[in-house]
């Protein structure tokens, strides 16, 4: 059981997830935890030694060697891989590539859902990501799935710079066999396509007044 609030949101691939949680976090005061960060770090480590993103084996090995620190900054997670800031190298055309190889690796997830764990223990957080609300989490009263229309979806892809199919990616999400893209059966669904962050924000605000959170904005 989480020591403190936990707001889970998760969603599909530009359902526009991560503006909203980062939005609704600086509103309420809490600790922004974008877990789709940490498995891009962890494709950027084997991408940048030479490691096949799809050999499981030399993943894992390379994990053992590798020290995983995560914190907090300005109110957000961050993580640094031996020391390393990895931020800058996130969204490069290797990582958009090969994250959800990585993402689909159980030791992976195994070690890394214990580090988004971890956030629980010492803030109140909005955790993102894919599987917090089902596996991440799954005992907190507070889950969001955040949806959009594939058309919308695609553009908003299209201008993070990102050209790969949200289809395709939505498949491997969904059907990888550790932790996958799933609603939570007490999720509450949000259709993002026509809404604003502000918008998506606000409509999770009121839901978590309705459920008896005592908030404000902070």
């Amino acid at each position: 059981m989480a020591a403190h609030l936990v707001i889970a949101i998760d969603g599909p691939a530009a359902s526009g997830k991560s503006s909203v949680a980062r939005a609704l976090a600086r509103r309420l005061g809490f600790v922004y935890v974008n877990t789709g960060a940490m498995y891009r770090a962890i494709t950027w480590l084997a991408v940048s030694k030479g490691v096949p993103t799809a050999d499981t084996g030399r993943v894992q090995q390379l994990l053992h060697f590798t020290e995983i620190t995560c914190g907090v900054a300005d109110g957000e997670s961050t993580i640094l891989l031996d020391g390393v800031d990895p931020t800058p190298h996130l969204v490069g055309d290797e990582v958009n590539a090969n994250v959800s190889a990585i993402a689909t690796i159980p030791e992976v997830r195994r070690i890394l859902t214990a580090k988004q764990r971890a956030y629980a223990g010492e803030h109140d957080i909005v955790m993102e990501g894919r599987d917090i609300g089902s596996a991440v989490f799954p005992e907190t009263p507070y889950k969001f799935y955040i949806d959009a229309s594939p058309e919308v979806r695609a553009r908003r892809r299209a201008s993070q710079g990102l050209q790969d199919s949200v289809a395709a990616r939505d498949k491997v999400d969904s059907t990888r066999r550790t932790s996958p893209l799933v609603i939570a059966e007490d999720a509450h669904v949000i259709d993002s396509s026509n809404l604003t962050i502000d918008g998506v924000a606000g409509e999770i605000v009121g839901r978590l007044k309705l459920k008896g959170l005592v908030i404000g904005d902070r």
